[in-house]
């Protein structure tokens, strides 16, 4: 949900047009997260639909950083918070910890994840599969938009439905990785 609401005053999931200003958004706070966690992030990546140039969007900007060890949490926690950044300590996946934008700013999602862990990767090669593949990327929007038509109040519920094409697109992606050797490029910031 990127901030939007219904005349009842209510959240409503919104999948908006590509906005060409989502790189340098992300180059923002990219740049800010360097400076805070210097050699802390072993990467700092631009994730999630906003990393994909012309896919339409929840107006959040995923940022993942990938760190040594996601325990124990000062050394990436302490920076992070630092930054006027929300620590989401009750966020029930356990291969991230999950931190949201500072009160005031533009939606962001932050998510610290072990180097080289399945959901790191995941995430980079989700991206840079939808980046290379059009009709996938078009799939996945379409899916996007159906529901959140289906479940404008229920961010939950979107995101549990979005699960299977999620899954689909990940299986098609590993083996386009398989078939073109696909490993992470540099990092984003």
């Amino acid at each position: 949900m990127d901030g939007r609401t219904d005349q009842a005053g209510k959240r409503v999931i919104h999948i908006a047009d590509y906005d060409p200003s989502w790189p340098a958004r992300f180059a923002e706070i990219g740049a800010a997260l360097r400076r805070a966690l210097g050699d802390v992030a072993l990467r700092i990546d631009h994730i999630g639909s906003t990393s994909v140039p012309g896919l339409a969007a929840k107006a959040i900007i995923d940022v993942q950083i990938s760190v040594i060890r996601l325990e124990p949490v000062e050394p990436f926690r302490d920076r992070l918070r630092g930054m006027g950044l929300v620590y989401r300590a009750d966020n029930p996946e356990r291969t991230k910890r999950y931190f949201r934008e500072a009160p005031g700013r533009p939606r962001s999602h932050i998510h610290v994840r072990r180097a080289g862990s399945f959901s790191e990767q995941f995430s980079l090669l989700f991206r840079d599969f939808l980046r290379v593949d059009r009709r996938a990327a078009a799939d996945y929007v379409s899916v996007k938009r159906d529901l959140a038509r289906r479940h404008p109040h229920d961010g939950q519920a979107y995101t549990d439905a979005k699960a299977a094409i999620c899954w689909a697109i990940i299986h098609r992606a590993d083996e386009w990785a398989q078939q073109n050797g696909w490993e992470p490029g540099p990092s984003d910031a």
